[in-house]
C-alpha cells in the first residue's frame, strides 16, 4: 500500500495567480500575438468528423462479441471520447466561432456531446470559466480536489484508484465545493444528450451504448492521455502550479499540454499556442515542463511527496462573478 504522503493539506498561497501578469508583460513585448486571438475554423470540421467516426463505431461494434467491444471501447472509443471533452473544451472558449457567436458555440458544443453519451458541454463551460478567473480559489474553482480526496487517497494503491475513478470525481464535486442553479441550456443539454442515446439504442442496441459510455468513462480515467489532469496544475516542484506538456499526445488533445500558454492566453485557440510559445519562448522554455503523460501517472503514485493535495489553493478576496 506504500506509506502515507507527509502533506496533509494544500498549498496555500496569498498572491495572485501568475498568468495575468505575465499575459501583460508578454503582450507589451510581443503585440503580434493578439493577432492569434481569432477563432479555429478548422475546429468545426475537425468535430464533425470526430462525431461521424464515433457514429460509424457505433454501428460497427453492435455485432460484436462483447471482448471485443470492451477492446475497441478502450483502443479507439476511449482516445475519441477524450478528445472529444477537450474539443468541447475549445468550444468553451468560444475557439469555433468566436466570441461575437457565443451561442453558436454553446449549440455546437452540445452537438459535440453527443457522442460522449453524458451530458457536459453548458455545465463544464460554466465552471471552467471559474477555474481560469479564480485558479485556485477556495469553493471555487472545482478542478481543486476535495479535502476527502486528499485526506483518503494517499497511498500509491489508493492514487491508482482515484486516478481509474477521475471521471467520478469531476463529476460529483462541483456538487461537493461549489453547486450551481440548473440553467435552461444545461436543461437543453441533457435532452438533447437523452434523445441521442435513445435513438443510438433504439437503432443498434446495448452493444453501441456501452461502447458509448465506456469508452468515455475509461477515456476519462486509467489512459495515457489522462495524465494532462495532472500534470496541468499538480505541484511537483514547489511554487509552480501550471505547468506544460510538449509531448506528441498533443495531437490528440487540441494541444492541450500548452498549459502555460493556455492559461496565459485563454482567447487563442490550441492550434495557435504552439506559435505564442515560438514568440515569446524567453517566458516558457525555462519553466518546468512535461514530455510524457504517462510518467506524471506513474510518478503521481509512486512518489510519496504528491498527492492530490499537491495543489495550490487561495482565499479570494473581494468580489467573485461566476457564470
Amino acid at each position: 500500500m506504500g506509506n502515507t504522503v507527509a502533506r496533509e493539506d494544500f498549498e496555500w498561497v496569498y498572491t495572485d495567480q501568475p498568468h495575468a501578469d505575465r499575459r501583460k508583460e508578454i503582450l507589451a513585448k510581443h503585440p503580434e500575438i493578439k493577432a492569434l486571438m481569432k477563432p479555429d475554423y478548422n475546429l468545426i470540421w475537425v468535430v464533425v468528423l470526430m462525431v461521424l467516426a464515433q457514429l460509424t463505431a457505433f454501428y460497427l461494434v453492435k455485432d460484436l462479441d462483447w471482448k471485443w467491444v470492451v477492446f475497441w471501447a478502450y483502443v479507439f472509443g476511449s482516445c475519441i471520447s477524450h478528445s472529444m471533452t477537450l474539443a468541447i473544451h475549445e468550444i468553451s472558449h468560444n475557439s469555433a466561432f468566436g466570441n461575437s457567436k457565443a451561442m453558436w458555440n454553446r449549440w455546437f458544443g452540445i452537438f459535440a456531446n453527443l457522442p460522449l453519451g453524458l451530458p457536459y458541454s453548458i455545465s463544464f463551460k460554466r465552471y471552467h470559466m471559474d477555474h481560469h478567473r479564480y485558479l485556485g480559489g477556495d469553493g471555487i474553482d472545482v478542478d481543486i480536489p476535495t479535502n476527502f480526496e486528499g485526506w483518503f487517497f494517499c497511498t500509491p494503491f489508493r492514487k491508482f484508484i482515484w486516478i481509474v475513478l477521475q471521471p467520478f470525481f469531476y463529476a460529483i464535486r462541483p456538487l461537493c465545493i461549489n453547486p450551481k442553479p440548473i440553467t435552461r441550456l444545461e436543461i437543453i443539454n441533457l435532452l438533447a444528450q437523452l434523445a441521442f442515446d435513445v435513438v443510438i439504442y433504439y437503432l443498434w442496441g446495448v452493444k453501441s451504448i456501452f461502447y458509448m459510455l465506456a469508452g468515455s468513462v475509461l477515456g476519462l480515467g486509467l489512459h495515457p492521455i489522462s495524465g494532462h489532469f495532472i500534470a496541468e496544475h499538480y505541484m511537483f516542484l514547489k511554487g509552480h502550479e501550471t505547468y506544460s506538456y510538449y509531448g506528441p499526445l498533443n495531437l490528440l488533445t487540441f494541444n492541450v499540454g500548452y498549459h502555460n500558454e493556455h492559461h496565459d492566453f485563454p482567447n487563442i485557440p490550441g492550434k495557435s499556442l504552439p506559435l505564442v510559445k515560438k514568440i515569446a519562448a524567453e517566458y516558457y522554455d525555462n519553466l518546468p515542463q512535461y514530455n510524457s503523460w504517462i510518467k506524471v501517472l506513474y510518478d503521481f503514485v509512486m512518489d510519496d511527496t504528491i498527492s492530490p493535495y499537491s495543489r495550490m489553493k487561495r482565499q479570494l478576496k473581494g468580489e467573485v462573478k461566476q457564470d
